[in-house]
């Protein structure tokens, strides 16, 4: 845990030290592109095509047994125009059951589909997404449970806080659907990441 908060950290700091560099280049061209009668804040910015997140995921599951996982997720999205986009997404998750006995839990969801951004007038950039793929749940000290891999869906949003250059840290919460046993399992996670615009 310590080696990934320290990863944030010094991403943090260059994602920090490229704004910098971007405002201060933007300042010595000048403010001439800019349209005369709109506000600055209120302006578009242009996307980027592609964008690639890196970030920390809670997720509590009762398919079978209730538990919770705490790990990582990777996403990437392309985008097709302004506020379209496909995004693709991996989070892996570890953690333990509760109750008698304790059995260590992990959990992989890898899935796809659309990424709405709404508006990208400000620093703060709402989005929602609709994930649809196969999620593995392992249990290790248990020959009943053992492994399980189903067809599930994660759908939510959050929000992105541009940094002023190509970072932008993410917050984000979804429920996750799962088809484990006879019945819908819902569950529901939240992630926080930094996101990257290239």
């Amino acid at each position: 845990m310590s080696k990934f908060l320290i990863l944030c950290g010094a991403l943090l700091c260059i994602s920090l030290s490229a704004a910098a560099q971007e405002s201060t280049a933007a300042l010595d061209t000048g403010s001439s592109a800019s349209e005369p009668g709109a506000p600055a804040s209120l302006s578009p910015v242009n996307r980027e095509p592609w964008q690639i997140g890196l970030g920390f995921q809670y997720q509590h599951h009762d398919a079978f047994v209730g538990f919770h996982t705490l790990g990582y997720n990777v996403d990437v999205t392309r985008y097709l125009n302004e506020w379209f986009g496909v995004e693709g997404t991996g989070v892996f998750g570890f953690g333990s059951t509760a109750g008698t006995p304790t059995l260590d839990a992990k959990s992989l969801f890898v899935g796809g589909g659309p990424h709405i951004a709404i508006g990208n007038y400000t620093r703060f950039e709402p989005f929602v997404h609709v994930l649809v793929g196969w999620e593995r749940l392992r249990f290790t000290e248990t020959s009943y449970l053992g492994v399980n891999s189903a067809i599930a869906f994660y759908g939510g949003g959050g929000v992105d806080y541009k940094f002023g250059g190509r970072a932008s840290w993410r917050v984000q919460g979804d429920f996750i659907g799962s088809h484990f046993g006879n019945s819908i399992n819902k569950n529901y996670s939240f992630g926080t990441g930094f996101i990257f615009n290239f």
